[in-house]
């Protein structure tokens, strides 16, 4: 019994755009002005259509029956996508919809949409959800451990605090009768923190308070037999164990260098074979996710291929499944987004340079034997 599953980090589902157009203060001036904020307001509807139809589109293409979300504004916002713009793909509705308000300053949340049935005709069944949003790093011990207290406590993070920044969803499921759990999670982004910081590393405190948080929350809901469950933590994990650099053009070929990084911030999560990477059985330099770029202002890499987008599979799932290659759908990204020679794919029609496009991460997806 198969089923597909994908998770994708759609780029703030819902934008929020604001209106700058000064305030009218001269008759004539003001009709200008008036004409210009109606343009405006055009424009922007016809890009939120497009960037929507994009990310629908990049979901089709993933064909999964199940679909773990991150960055989405509420409940009610993803029901109207579903509802207005993936009612008509092949396959079913995806009827099944859930989110939990979660703990991100800018409104976005985790999420998870399923259909009724998979392909091959076998139930879905929800049969339970449950938010981690309110748990925090006292609660799960994170503060007594020496190395994280640490560092935690000079990012200014008491231990009463939440531990994740936005939620750990977990959804319980039956899958033709057959229990499966997903843990969907948005880890700390690695935001850009000053010139004289490296935001990756600044923050990875925190990220790894967060993967401890996951692994502890799996071991206590299995009793420590987590190996000879089926559960994946699927979501976007804000870090990356190697990136593939990009050099500069030159005579119409470009120089992709692969460097590997010592650590990660998800690493408790796949430390001694608490999980495995089913995106790692790619090719190390075809794993990407997310294109990176940034105007050069030092003597370092500033653009570079990154996996950011993962699908955690526990022991017996990952045994069960050996031969299951993850599927990335790279089609809705932008054309300023550089592709390795031979990675290359039609991008779908009416994306732009940089906007409109699906999302700047790529949706993975696989098709796992239930057991």
């Amino acid at each position: 019994m198969l089923v597909r599953i994908a998770t994708f980090n759609v780029e703030n589902l819902t934008e929020r755009f604001v209106f700058s157009t000064p305030d009218v203060r001269h008759s004539r001036l003001g009709s200008v002005r008036a004409h210009l904020r109606k343009l405006e307001a055009s424009q922007l509807r016809s890009y939120t259509l497009d960037t929507m139809q994009l990310t629908a589109r990049a979901i089709a293409d993933t064909c999964a029956d199940i679909i773990c979300l991150q960055e989405v504004d509420d409940i009610e916002t993803l029901k109207a996508f579903e509802w207005n713009f993936l009612s008509d793909v092949p396959g079913g509705r995806y009827s099944q919809i859930h989110l939990i308000e979660g703990n991100d300053g800018r409104g976005i949340d985790v999420a998870l949409i399923a259909r009724e049935r998979t392909a091959d005709g076998e139930a879905i069944e929800i049969v339970g959800v449950k938010s981690h949003a309110e748990v925090t790093y006292d609660q799960l011990g994170l503060a007594g451990d020496s190395y994280l207290a640490i560092a935690l406590e000079e990012l200014e993070l008491a231990p009463q605090e939440r531990v994740f920044r936005r939620d750990c969803l977990e959804v319980d499921l039956l899958i033709g009768g057959r229990a499966l759990t997903l843990f969907v999670v948005h880890l700390k982004s690695m935001g850009a923190y000053g010139s004289d910081l490296n935001g990756r590393l600044y923050t990875m405190p925190v990220r790894l308070a967060e993967s401890l948080a996951i692994r502890r929350i799996v071991e206590q809901k299995f009793n420590q037999d987590t190996a000879k469950k089926s559960w994946l933590v699927c979501g976007d994990l804000n870090d990356y164990q190697s990136r593939l650099t990009i050099g500069a053009e030159r005579s119409g070929v470009r120089d992709f260098l692969l460097l590997g990084e010592e650590t990660s911030g998800f690493d408790p999560l796949i430390e001694q074979g608490f999980s495995q990477n089913l995106v790692a059985r790619r090719p190390v330099d075809n794993q990407w996710t997310l294109y990176y770029s940034r105007e050069p202002s030092e003597a370092v890499d500033v653009r570079h291929l990154v996996q950011l987008d993962y699908i955690l599979a526990s022991p017996i799932l990952a045994e069960t499944n050996r031969r299951a290659i993850l599927d990335i759908i790279r089609n809705g990204q932008p054309f300023r987004t550089i592709f390795p020679p031979g990675q290359e794919v039609e991008r779908y029609a009416r994306t732009g340079w940089d906007r409109p496009k699906a999302s700047d991460h790529c949706p993975v997806a696989v098709t796992l034997e239930m057991i």
